[in-house]
């Protein structure tokens, strides 16, 4: 195994998973964070080699250059990983100059950047025979009255770009009950100069949000996948997943797998889906393009992505498969989940009985790690430091 991982985003879980993933299998892994303030994740046992590089947004071209020094001094040419979507659209922009140095899946330029991006996304979905929700673009005719007639509230503004819109707002859509709040969305997003469209919110509680977690080979075929249901997410409602469980549903599959192999996709993606609460049709809501947050999750239940990755980028691909019973494992991000349970029990989409009945699960931790403790340490350290600023603030 002379090629190395570089691992991009080491301040989040997902980094810290995938490194865990590589590291359990004597793989160097390089760890790469523009900052060494809170990269927890490159403080697992597991990290071979740790670097800082220029800020990927504020110095792209520096970034791209120090990936590629990198690489060009190694004797075998890297994989190259990103963990954060932010990663993966500077990786998309300079995927053809990155390749002449490193292993990546993806071979088409701009692919991930078009699947991330709503709007395009909603059109292949379409084309594709895929449900996705019935949506009204900010400059259609009409407008107002095709959300009163269509879409109806309450509804969703949702950013096309959803990096640039989380980094702005610190959230990943804005939730409008009536006109005036609609208004009032759309000049927030017109004044960041960020594109947006108006959804029709899928009625269902969070445990209607499915996942199909899927590596295609370089032939574009699915040879390993996995399908989830998530419990609880934080914000609640429209967040990440901060409790889920694995769960077969071969439907997902029959959905998914077509339409991420006639996209072309290579490597692993996660597609998102909602089953609307009244029809029991499942609608696509969005296709992740890196590690997933419940990484750790499809490791604990048999199938490692980023070694299926590496394995295949460097000529031995794992042999195919498919999860197609349930473990009644849950991947569980505790901190977030604790926040994520006072807001459910606090609008009363949850009772403290259904609460604490669901935590008597296997679970697979975000974080945590009998065998790799550090990172958690480190994690807690962060959590601590934020807690003293607010009580000492007041």
């Amino acid at each position: 195994m002379n090629n190395k991982v570089v691992i991009l985003g080491c301040n989040y879980y997902i980094g810290l998973s995938t490194i865990r993933c590589l590291g359990i299998h004597g793989i160097h892994t390089v760890a790469v964070d523009y900052s060494n303030k809170h990269a927890y994740g490159a403080e697992s046992k597991y990290t071979s080699e740790r670097l800082i590089a220029p800020h990927y947004k504020e110095e792209t071209q520096s970034f791209i250059r120090f990936l590629i020094d990198y690489a060009r001094k190694q004797s075998s040419p890297p994989v190259l990983i990103p963990c954060h979507d932010s990663y993966v659209e500077i990786i998309d922009e300079h995927l053809d100059e990155l390749r002449e140095y490193y292993l990546i899946p993806n071979s088409e330029q701009g692919l991930y950047t078009k699947m991330m991006n709503k709007e395009v996304l909603h059109r292949l979905a379409e084309e594709n025979g895929v449900n996705v929700p019935e949506t009204v673009r900010v400059n259609e005719d009409n407008f107002f009255e095709k959300i009163e007639s269509t879409i109806k509230f309450p509804c969703i503004v949702k950013p096309t770009d959803s990096p640039s819109f989380v980094a702005k707002f610190r959230r990943k859509l804005f939730k409008v009950h009536n006109k005036q709040e609609l208004v009032e969305a759309l000049n927030k997003a017109a004044d960041a100069g960020l594109e947006v469209i108006v959804q029709r919110i899928i009625p269902g509680f969070d445990d209607h949000m499915h996942t199909f977690d899927a590596y295609l080979n370089q032939d574009s075929k699915v040879t390993n996948w996995v399908t989830c249901q998530k419990f609880r997410q934080y914000p609640i409602n429209f967040g990440a997943s901060v409790y889920t469980g694995q769960k077969y549903v071969q439907e997902l599959y029959d959905i998914g797998a077509p339409f991420l192999e006639k996209m072309g996709w290579k490597g692993f993606a996660e597609i998102e889906f909602k089953k609307d609460a009244e029809t029991g049709k499942f609608y696509l809501i969005e296709v992740n393009c890196r590690i997933t947050n419940l990484n750790n999750l499809l490791y604990k239940v048999g199938m490692n992505i980023p070694y299926i990755t590496y394995m295949e980028l460097t000529g031995s691909p794992q042999p195919p498969s498919a999860l197609k019973e349930n473990t009644n494992r849950v991947f569980w991000y505790g901190y977030e989940d604790m926040l994520a349970v006072r807001d459910y029990i606090k609008t009363k989409q949850l009772t403290v009985g259904q609460v604490f009945k669901s935590l008597f699960k296997p679970k697979a931790y975000a974080i945590w790690d009998w065998k790799d403790p550090k990172p958690a340490f480190a994690y807690a350290s962060i959590i601590g430091g934020k807690v003293f600023k607010k009580l000492f603030r007041r």
